[in-house]
């Protein structure tokens, strides 16, 4: 019998958070010469490289998405975390992909189809205050969140990030917003901060916080062996997480314990070392090459 290898496992689950969900297979590195929505040299392209950082700030995304409370509703009642978390991550990280490395023409299409689900996609709160998920405050809140989780996650476990470089984080992540109909999303870091100060008073916890803590913490997204690194990356997810929504009862020392922070770091870095195939930004290098085109906007 084989012995069963615990790093083997490891980049395995690795390359399973890079590939495309079932029935959305793609191919990132056509057509040749097409340009993304983001720009090849910029920050985006290096920060989703990494399935740490994308399992890490895609975590940390949904926290503050389900801490305002007409995301929350949209977002738990609508998106189908309870049926099939992992399924429900891996289709978000695959759409996050897409605006990141995917040409351009398949990105628009991918958002309109986004866009017109969203459409569908309305209720009232518990509090009783209604929503819609294509409503632009929301919108605003879901972009911002999601820049915010990753780019935050790259900075503080894979690579520290200057000022200018966190300001270009947002500022390439604008056209596909605009898309998405999020018109108001933070265009720089002092914006995000701005939003955020604006959003605080609103924001707070529930058992559907709690509740998708102990989903990302218990589902199996990696072997049982990997799965401490799993639970540990959850917590990293948690300590990065600001403020006012970090000291939220249901999140309140679930961060990471002294001398774990070096160890998601190594993990991070490491990551960007292991041989992880032909990945969406491997496909998408290939695609722009091949006709010498940089994606600049």
């Amino acid at each position: 019998m084989l012995a069963f290898n615990p790093g083997e496992a490891m980049l395995e689950s690795f390359k399973e958070l890079l590939r495309p969900p079932p029935g959305m297979a793609f191919d990132f590195s056509q057509p040749a010469g097409e340009p993304a929505l983001a720009p090849s040299d910029g920050i985006a392209w290096q920060v989703f490289a990494n399935p740490v950082v994308l399992f890490i700030g895609g975590v940390a995304a949904v926290l503050l998405e389900l801490s305002e409370p007409s995301v929350r509703s949209g977002v738990w009642d609508h998106g189908g975390f309870q049926r099939d978390p992992a399924m429900r991550l891996r289709r978000t990280g695959f759409a996050a992909m897409m605006t990141v490395y995917g040409p351009r023409s398949a990105a628009q299409q991918m958002i309109a189809r986004v866009v017109r689900m969203h459409d569908r996609v309305s209720g009232t709160t518990p509090g009783g205050r209604p929503y819609h998920a294509n409503d632009p405050r929301l919108l605003d809140w879901v972009q911002a969140t999601a820049t915010f989780g990753f780019t935050e996650a790259y900075h503080r476990y894979a690579q520290p990030l200057s000022a200018g470089e966190k300001d270009a984080a947002f500022a390439e992540g604008e056209p596909a917003a605009r898309l998405y109909g999020a018109t108001g999303a933070p265009r720089s870091w002092a914006a995000w901060e701005a939003l955020l100060r604006e959003t605080a008073p609103g924001l707070e916890g529930s058992g559907i916080l709690a509740e998708f803590l102990r989903i990302m913490e218990e589902t199996p997204l990696a072997p049982g062996v990997v799965r401490p690194l799993q639970r540990l990356l959850v917590r990293a997810a948690v300590e990065i997480v600001p403020e006012p929504v970090r000291s939220l009862p249901q999140l309140r020392g679930r961060g990471l314990r002294p001398g774990e922070a070096a160890l998601v770091r190594t993990l991070a870095r490491a990551s960007a070392l292991l041989p992880l195939g032909d990945t969406p930004a491997r496909q998408a290098a290939r695609r722009l090459s091949a006709s010498g085109t940089r994606s600049r906007n």
